[in-house]
């Protein structure tokens, strides 16, 4: 009983911890939460979905209004930037998709084509600043790119052709793990909260 105590508890504050500094992902907050309730070596660690479930529950009570108007103005800003993406097969994935992004939360986009040049080229026609990176999936790194938007920063993965059938596309909750524009419109014109029912 004390166990599963510890890990709701450690779920809680990494989810008020998550809402209120958005630079945290889930595995630093559980750690953060942990040390901060006393249990830094503990084996009650939440998994990532309990994290998720309070993130909402926590959002619902404390920042209900802010929440929902924050959420439609960075999913409108996503599909900005899918359509001006739109040869590049841009998918909406991440906090933004999955209802529990804050004000400090990026929109995270997955891209896919066969020549990152021409996706370079397309981003230096753009007026706001971009960063050059790396993004890290398992031994395989992808080009990265960031988006300095005033109203959010745009974080951009770029996945070659082959890769759109081999990432998954559901999370074990059975709720898509990225959606592409005329989805991402339908979740606009619906509930700000609402997910879609299934993968496209």
């Amino acid at each position: 009983m004390k166990h599963r105590d510890m890990r709701r508890r450690i779920a809680h504050e990494a989810a008020r911890l998550i809402a209120l500094d958005g630079s945290l992902d889930y595995g630093a907050a559980k750690r953060k939460a942990a040390r901060t309730l006393g249990a830094p070596d503990s084996k009650a660690l939440p998994d990532n979905q309990e994290i998720e479930t309070a993130l909402r529950s926590y959002q619902a009570l404390y920042q209900a209004e802010e929440h929902s108007g924050h959420l439609a103005l960075l999913r409108q800003v996503a599909l900005e930037y899918m359509i001006k993406l739109a040869e590049f097969d841009p998918h909406l994935t991440g906090s933004v998709l999955q209802g529990t992004a804050g004000r400090h939360s990026d929109i995270n986009l997955q891209l896919f084509a066969d020549k990152p040049k021409e996706l370079e080229f397309f981003l230096l026609g753009l007026d706001q600043a971009v960063m050059h990176g790396e993004s890290r999936v398992g031994t395989t790194t992808f080009p990265r790119y960031r988006i300095s938007d005033p109203r959010a920063t745009i974080d951009l993965v770029l996945y070659p052709l082959s890769e759109l059938r081999q990432l998954r596309r559901t999370l074990p909750n059975g709720q898509p793990s990225r959606i592409r524009p005329p989805q991402l419109a339908q979740l606009l014109a619906g509930s700000a909260n609402g997910l879609p029912l299934a993968a496209p």
